[in-house]
């Protein structure tokens, strides 16, 4: 199901030498800088490496948390800055915005782009990550605010964090169907998947079309796909239940709402914009419904022309659904701990009067170059079926 998911570029990032000479005046100081470097590097490395996963990514993205946290935190228990906060300029791009980077000096600003790379990753790993990571807690500390359509801006972090939870969702309707659940259960589940898409869209809304159309029609096309299968399973229910003129209206809906899916498909395919193309009108578990739907409905129209004779509404049913289980929840985020190393003694050694002699040697506009992703290829799909 490689191609079923649409995927935004991961952030680019300048490199960091963390050489504050003059300002770390101690072995323990330089060493932390050293640390910081080397950790940093590593966690950029597991961005591109196709045999990364989530266990080596949790420890390379602690790793460096951990020591990074030392220059947010205050270590003396005060409500003062760290004064280690505003030391290094750190420049990313971000996901919508092409390869123009912007930069703020200040590590909560490292802390939380590289947070959001991460999150990033584990969509790309497809594990479905979706848990809301504590932006709330670090972004409105940033004294730069986020300029409108960047990655930490509320609309585009409230968008990924509610398309993470659409596809985490995903997977337990892949389940119930492969499982044989009841048709019920499985239009409920669609139908708050549908709207999940609905709800990620709207957020977007308000965006320059440049920067979100391909991406919108994305969760467009995920959407009424979604909401098919939501009249779908709903007019199987229908039928169970002898109300067969209603249960035609709604597999005639779900007609309806596949076929724009399929339109909506072509529109993204032609759609500019960044992130790569998915393809879902060309996997098995997307071509299975409209054969589904196509069946079930002659099924209904059928038994509806030799036993119900109910007439067939105008108006297609409400879907008024509630899934009692089988819902994604959001795991929660949590910073590792500050690492041992970061003592307030240590930090006493960092003379910021005496000015950081860093990357003085370096142009001051150097070239951000984009991330190159790993060209993973698709395993054969299986519809459905879930490991």
């Amino acid at each position: 199901m490689a191609h079923w998911f649409h995927r935004n570029p991961l952030k680019a990032t300048a490199p960091v030498s963390f050489n504050f000479y003059g300002v770390a005046g101690s072995p323990a100081a330089n060493k932390i800088c050293n640390d910081l470097r080397t950790t940093r590097a590593r966690l950029l490395e597991m961005f591109t490496d196709v045999t990364c996963t989530p266990e080596i990514m949790k420890n390379a993205t602690n790793a460096y948390f951990s020591v990074l946290q030392g220059f947010i935190v205050s270590l003396d228990g005060s409500t003062q800055e760290n004064k280690m906060r505003f030391i290094q300029n750190f420049k990313w791009t971000d996901t919508l915005q092409g390869n123009t980077p912007s930069a703020q000096q200040d590590v909560v600003f490292e802390l939380v782009s590289m947070a959001f790379n991460v999150a990033i990753w584990y969509t790309k790993f497809a594990s479905r990550l979706a848990g809301k990571e504590k932006y709330e807690v670090h972004i409105p500390r940033l004294i730069t605010p986020a300029e409108k359509g960047r990655d930490l801006e509320p609309r585009v972090i409230d968008a990924y964090i509610i398309q993470c939870q659409a596809e985490a969702q995903e997977v337990t309707i892949a389940r119930a169907i492969e499982l044989k659940h009841n048709a019920t259960l499985i239009a409920a589940l669609a139908f708050e998947t549908a709207n999940f898409y609905q709800k990620a869209d709207h957020t977007l809304n308000t965006l320059e079309p440049e920067c979100s159309s391909k991406w919108r029609k994305y969760l467009q096309l995920k959407q009424h796909f979604y909401m098919a299968y939501a009249y779908c399973y709903h007019g199987q229910t229908l039928l169970a239940s002898d109300k067969c003129g209603e249960a035609i209206r709604s597999l005639q809906e779900a007609e309806k709402c596949y076929s724009r899916a399929e339109s909506l498909c072509k529109e993204y395919r032609q759609t500019k914009g960044p992130g790569t193309t998915a393809k879902p009108s060309e996997q098995l578990f997307f071509l299975k419904l409209g054969g589904f739907i196509k069946n079930t409905l002659e099924k209904c129209q059928r038994e509806n022309g030799f036993i119900y004779f109910h007439k067939v509404p105008d108006e297609a049913p409400q879907l008024e659904l509630k899934a009692s289980y089988g819902l994604a929840e959001p795991i929660p985020f949590e910073l590792p701990l500050l690492s041992e190393q970061c003592t307030p003694e240590v930090y006493a050694t960092f003379d910021l009067t005496k000015g950081a002699k860093h990357d003085k040697a370096k142009p001051k506009d150097e070239e951000v170059k984009p991330v190159k992703e790993p060209d993973l290829k698709p395993q054969k799909d299986t519809g459905c079926s879930i490991s």
